[in-house]
């Protein structure tokens, strides 16, 4: 990739910014100001190095540059297109399903995505929980005895220094009926020298184990800083998984796919879900279409390792909760009697 334009050594926030170290044209400045002034900008210097800007569709570019796309807003796209706010019984705190609850406790980013399901609630200055709030929230972690699993998100809770993020896995072990905190993150690859051996200490919970859940979307974000990031996390015994949001123009393809759940495998982390895009506001330019991913993961499954492939999910609007959207290759033909299609369409009796 092209390294002659000016490095930064600081997060870019302002469109100005990206434009003086050559990440985008200047003339589309005016359009993307306006961008800024609705949705949250940040490129880590990390992901910075890994923009090739001669290239328009360049992977990681993509989903960090401003777009003046995103000013086209659909009717059907919602400030929260998964539904979190009916579920808040206090700040903080998302309780949709029986057994785990989400977290909040930042609710800022060190990077902001263009397509971000929760870009209407994220950003500088978005406040964090203070510490009234935190307690609230983990009293009534501790007055459900049915939760058993905290998932800590954001914004991106792996932006807490070392010393709140240990404080915070203390407290959640203190509570006697949970069994696993998952962390999800986007930090071991958009600034991976946060993940050094003090925050490596503190992800380790006495009791129970912490699983992260990184957030990747192709393979050109995971260069030698970002795998040794990973490393460092897999050596000290945290399990890593991967959530990938399909999309179009960036992701879209089984041979991008492919060379990206292999490179996460590679790096030990596995690939866990597949989004289908949300209704996010402005992301329109992004989204496939349910019958494109379907399509996708079919051929996924023909040719690629099984270890390799997530769950192609979504995330009902409204709150419903993730779904998966796979191909369905059973067919009942008579009692104890089944259709069997393989992965190449054809299909096979099986009684049983």
């Amino acid at each position: 990739m092209p390294r002659d334009r000016l490095s930064p050594t600081r997060t870019l926030r302002r469109p100005q910014d990206l434009a003086d170290h050559g990440l985008i044209a200047p003339d589309a400045l005016p359009a993307l100001e306006q961008v800024a002034a609705q949705f949250a900008v940040a490129v880590t210097p990390a992901m910075a190095d890994r923009i090739n800007p001669a290239d328009v569709n360049d992977p990681v570019g993509r989903q960090f540059l401003p777009d003046a796309r995103e000013l086209d807003i659909q009717p059907a796209e919602l400030a929260d297109p998964i539904g979190d706010e009916p579920f808040t019984p206090v700040k903080g705190i998302t309780h949709r399903y029986h057994d785990r609850v989400l977290l909040k406790p930042v609710h800022a980013c060190p990077v902001y995505c263009r397509f971000c399901f929760r870009r209407e609630m994220v950003g500088p200055g978005s406040e964090a929980l203070d510490e009234a709030e935190l307690e609230a929230a983990l009293a009534y972690i501790a007055g459900n005895p049915q939760i058993w699993e905290v998932i800590l998100t954001g914004g991106d809770p792996m932006i807490l220094s070392p010393r709140r993020m240990g404080d915070l896995i203390a407290r959640l072990n203190a509570i006697p009926h949970l069994g696993l905190v998952r962390i999800h993150t986007r930090v071991p690859v958009v600034d991976p020298d946060r993940i050094d051996a003090e925050m490596v200490a503190a992800l380790k919970g006495a009791r129970i184990p912490t699983w992260i859940m990184l957030h990747s979307n192709h393979w050109q974000e995971l260069g030698p800083d970002q795998v040794a990031a990973i490393g460092r996390l897999v050596d000290a015994g945290l399990p890593m998984l991967a959530q990938t949001v399909l999309l179009r123009g960036l992701n879209d393809d089984v041979a991008t796919l492919t060379r990206t759940f292999r490179a996460l495998i590679s790096a030990r982390v596995k690939p866990h879900y597949l989004h289908h895009g949300d209704l996010a506001k402005g992301t329109a330019h992004f989204r496939t279409s349910i019958a494109e991913g379907r399509a996708l993961m079919r051929e996924l499954r023909g040719d690629v390792s099984g270890i390799c492939q997530p769950t192609y999910v979504l995330d009902i609007p409204g709150g419903h909760g993730k779904v998966p959207l796979g191909q369905d290759y059973l067919t009942q033909d008579g009692d104890d009697a089944w259709i069997v299609e393989d992965p190449r369409g054809q299909r096979h009796p099986y009684k049983g």
